[in-house]
């Protein structure tokens, strides 16, 4: 069993045969039926190897005498299963393909990555709401404190002498009992309650 550090495995295949002579074609497959086949390299000595999946795995590796290694990289934990070595040799005759690996299971562990602590969704409107309640109460205060320093001022320069002046006529040595024509006749009784 290997376990997938940083999502990436070194799988090691080792083989009977010495591979420096020979044209070979190695492959890594994945589940228990051998369904999937995740890396394949085929190839020789005498040519760079190229490793290759027609899968979506990111693979690479390494061949020694005995000894083909793939390298799968960007492993998600869904790819946790059993994988299978195979090796087909081509060149020399007789073609041989029956050299499959009893398996090796792969598991990989899910990174758990904390987030950068941020201030919660809720929080953003109940910080706007603090900010406007803030500046209507600076505006207030502003307000208020404008008009009680006018009214003051004004309270202080206030002229005691009225424009207005009761024009209403008297005679003077009447008394309120006689009755005057040119006055309005009040009714004191409707004031009474």
């Amino acid at each position: 069993m290997l376990v997938a550090n940083n999502n990436a495995v070194n799988l090691s295949c080792k083989y009977t045969y010495d591979l420096f002579s020979k044209e070979f074609r190695a492959s890594l497959y994945k589940g228990v039926d051998s369904a999937v086949e995740v890396c394949v390299v085929h190839g020789n000595y005498s040519h760079q190897l190229h490793f290759q999946s027609n899968t979506g795995f990111n693979c690479d590796g390494k061949l020694d005498n005995e000894t083909v290694t793939f390298c799968l990289r960007n492993l998600y934990v869904n790819q946790t299963d059993i994988y299978f070595c195979k090796i087909e040799i081509m060149y020399p005759p007789p073609y041989i393909d029956n050299e499959k690996s009893n398996g090796t299971i792969i598991h990989v562990k899910e990174n758990h990555l904390c987030p950068a602590t941020q201030l919660p969704d809720s929080s953003k409107p109940f910080l706007a709401l603090v900010v406007v309640i803030g500046v209507l109460t600076f505006y207030s205060v502003v307000v208020t404190v404008a008009l009680s320093t006018c009214w003051v001022k004004n309270k202080r320069n206030r002229v005691l002498q009225s424009d207005y002046m009761n024009m209403t006529p008297r005679r003077p040595g009447l008394t309120r009992k006689h009755y005057q024509p040119y006055a309005p006749a009040r009714d004191f009784a409707a004031y009474r309650s």
